[in-house]
């Protein structure tokens, strides 16, 4: 692993530690407000606000966002590139419809395994600003042991759920967040290179397709009975978003979808850990939390190991001498 692709997979592992921070916050503030899609609305629309008025008020901000628009009139970038944030929206409203019934480990479980698989296939298929990446033994190996690492982290939480069908749900989740991170590069090449612009794209998404779950849940349900807390950390969690997403957006193009999720997951059950020893909710952690964060950091190694370059000997029709030539999927590192 090149030293590039070693430094964007550590600052997504960084990104992980403040979703996990997010997380805490948003779920306190979902407690405040007795509502957990509204908890998102709050967190979402904040950092929406600070993302526009970042955009407004510099250069590159500016010309990015007007390259963004030039893009999609050209065509060179799709209108549902500009759709990565609705994922995100996803995520938060399949965990207020299924973590009362399922759990949060067995939710959690279904959506790394969802964003694992997809990751892979993403790769695949070259939906992100980099190159395409072939499906490997290494990079099979490091998915599958990085949903076995979190299953072990969150065993002792595993309750038997009433409703299992619902992991549907989470699955489909996690198959959208490397979807996410894929297009929002995409965003981000179009916007000059520039990340703040990209990530004001997902943000908006995100906003709107939460304002629309939030509009449905007030129509069944009615509104939400909390209130707004007047402690200023927990609207802290729409920052904390923007550092996650600003940073997928910045290294998704030398990590490459599958490398950029599973540090990120990495990262985030290590600051779950953290949490927990810090401000414990739940109890200690037990010796199976600890083997699942060790594991979790084994499977990103694995993930990111690369096979050795292979060549074959190719005649020029030139001159008729030989030149090695590298094997399909065998590129070297950006």
């Amino acid at each position: 692993m090149t030293g590039r692709r070693a430094l964007g997979a550590l600052l997504a592992g960084g990104s992980g530690l403040a979703m996990a921070m997010q997380a805490r916050i948003n779920g306190e503030l979902a407690v405040r407000l007795g509502d957990g899609v509204a908890a998102a609305v709050v967190s979402f629309g904040t950092g929406l606000a600070v993302l526009a008025v970042l955009v407004a008020a510099t250069g590159p901000g500016r010309r990015g966002l007007r390259a963004v628009r030039a893009a999609l009139r050209a065509g060179s970038l799709r209108w549902w590139h500009c759709l990565g944030g609705v994922c995100g929206g996803f995520v938060v409203a399949s965990q207020g419809l299924t973590v009362a019934t399922l759990g949060v480990a067995v939710f959690t479980v279904a959506l790394v395994a969802g964003q694992s698989a997809s990751g892979l296939a993403v790769d695949r298929a070259g939906l992100g600003p980099g190159r395409a990446e072939p499906v490997t033994a290494t990079r099979v190996a490091g998915a599958t042991l990085c949903v076995a690492a979190v299953l072990l982290a969150l065993a002792d939480r595993l309750d038997a759920p009433r409703a299992l069908g619902l992991a549907v749900l989470p699955l489909l989740a996690g198959l959208g967040v490397a979807w996410q991170q894929a297009v929002n590069g995409r965003v981000r090449a179009a916007a000059a290179g520039a990340i703040w612009p990209a990530t004001f794209v997902n943000f908006v998404a995100g906003t709107a397709a939460l304002l629309v779950a939030f509009a449905v849940g007030v129509a069944v349900r009615g509104a939400p009975t909390g209130a707004l807390p007047p402690e200023p950390w927990l609207y802290a969690g729409g920052l904390l978003g923007m550092l996650v997403i600003g940073t997928a957006v910045a290294v998704v193009r030398v990590t490459g979808v599958l490398l950029l999720g599973l540090s990120a997951i990495a990262g985030n059950v290590l600051g779950a850990l953290l949490l927990d020893l810090a401000i414990p909710t739940a109890g200690p952690p037990g010796p199976n939390t600890y083997a699942g964060v060790v594991l979790t950091l084994v499977a990103v190694a694995v993930a990111a190991a690369r096979p050795g370059p292979r060549s074959r000997a190719r005649t020029s029709p030139a001159c008729g001498q030989t030149r090695p030539v590298p094997a399909v999927g065998s590129g070297g590192d950006e």
